[in-house]
């Protein structure tokens, strides 16, 4: 829970674009994996053990609090591994460790380093919680509890003063926004038994993302189905009742996506802030869900539900193998100069055409994912331009700062 009482709002960073995007956006904290220990060791650009001084710095200088995800499945070779990586957080200051492994577990609290119960652990009652505690400050519940599950354990935790390491009341949290797994909490073996790749590694192989047919092997009838994509969940979105989230006792909200673009982390991370300050100052509204759902349909996602938070029965299954959200980036071109006095940016364009009027994305490492209307630009020196082909070289205004680094992509409609 953030110091001023409010829910605390933890976004994904798969690499420092993302978490870039998340501190712009009003991430309360953030997490990351390292090297390949991982529930997303294969899904995204993870960062390495040398990055962690620079995400503890830029954070800190935020305020924001920095989470190290150590919450596969652990061998006995992994162990050295496994203490390095720990030694090498607790040297950098980052706040916590989610951890499922009871060696990670047990290291992290001999070197005085806070842990958090990843969901893997799979906690689904008061008393796991009382026997967690005695490790571990925050604990993620389970996927598959309901909004009445998770709101008496909650008050259980208070009735019976159930505390962490630290002293204070443990925290729950839970998943609030991203991709759901048909398995239970994550806990999956198919990408093992197809391509002895294990899912519980952090090496998921997204079987259940495909399209099947079942067929009788008896008779060879092949049943009809009403979705092909018949083991792909449609992603979880908790925007619409997030007040009942509030008022069952939660205290963390866990926005998935380390394996997803800047700009989805950037529109989830800044809608859920919005909705979670409407909340506690009385202004949230069914009008301001249909705004922020509008925006969340627009960045990657296969379709949202509320998962299991509402009591409903599976069945809410993807339409798709991929997103349901209607525009796309093209890659338009690199950075070149920036302009500080003038705040004009420089870009040489590498692919595709650009125009007065588009939408733009520019993303990079430092600068995030900044979305803007291109409502004007000089082309080759020459001013008032309406159009820039490939080879062209353009600058244009902007309110924040571009780098070398900084890519420039165009939105379109993905028809």
């Amino acid at each position: 829970m953030t110091a001023s009482g409010k829910m605390e709002l933890m976004s994904p960073a798969g690499d420092f674009t993302s978490m870039q995007a998340a501190l712009d956006n009003g991430a309360d904290s953030v997490y990351f994996g390292v090297e390949q220990l991982n529930m997303r060791a294969r899904a995204s650009m993870n960062f390495t053990i040398d990055d962690l001084p620079e995400i503890a710095r830029r954070c800190s200088e935020k305020g924001v609090r920095t989470y190290l995800t150590l919450n596969t499945i652990i061998y006995d070779h992994d162990l050295s591994l496994i203490k390095t990586l720990l030694d090498k957080a607790k040297a950098a200051n980052l706040t916590a460790v989610i951890a499922m492994d009871q060696a990670v577990i047990s290291y992290a609290r001999q070197i005085g380093m806070e842990v958090h119960i990843s969901t893997q652990i799979n906690v689904t009652n008061i008393e796991t919680v009382k026997f967690y505690a005695l490790f571990a400050d925050t604990i993620v519940m389970s996927r598959e509890l309901s909004i009445t599950q998770i709101k008496k354990i909650c008050d259980q935790i208070v009735k019976d003063d159930v505390r962490g390491p630290s002293g204070n009341l443990v925290e729950v949290e839970i998943f609030g926004h991203g991709a759901l797994c048909m398995a239970v909490s994550g806990k999956c073996y198919l990408s093992l038994h197809s391509h002895n790749s294990s899912a519980n590694r952090g090496a998921c192989k997204q079987n259940c993302r495909k399209k099947y047919t079942v067929i009788d092997q008896e008779t060879g009838f092949e049943i009809e189905l009403d979705n092909e994509y018949m083991m792909s969940p449609k992603d979880l979105c908790t925007i619409s009742f997030l007040d009942q989230v509030v008022e069952s006792g939660v205290k963390v909200l866990k926005i998935e996506g380390r394996g997803r673009a800047p700009e989805y982390v950037a529109t989830v991370t800044k809608s859920y802030r919005e909705a979670i300050d409407a909340i506690f100052d009385g202004t949230y509204s069914p009008e301001k869900v249909a705004d922020w759902m509008a925006r969340l349909e627009i960045v990657y996602n296969r379709g949202f539900w509320s998962g299991y938070y509402l009591g409903q029965e599976l069945g809410e299954w993807s339409e798709t193998s991929g997103s349901s959200a209607t525009p796309k980036k093209v890659y338009i071109g690199k950075g070149r100069h920036f302009y500080p006095k003038s705040n004009v940016a420089e870009f040489l364009i590498e692919a595709y055409d650009l125009a007065v009027g588009d939408r733009v994305l520019i993303q990079g490492p430092t600068t995030g994912s900044q979305e803007m209307l291109l409502e004007s630009m000089i082309v080759d020196q020459k001013p008032a331009a309406e159009k820039a082909s490939k080879t062209d070289v353009i600058t244009f205004k902007t309110d924040f700062r571009v780098r070398p680094s900084d890519k420039l992509y165009k939105i379109v409609e993905n028809n």
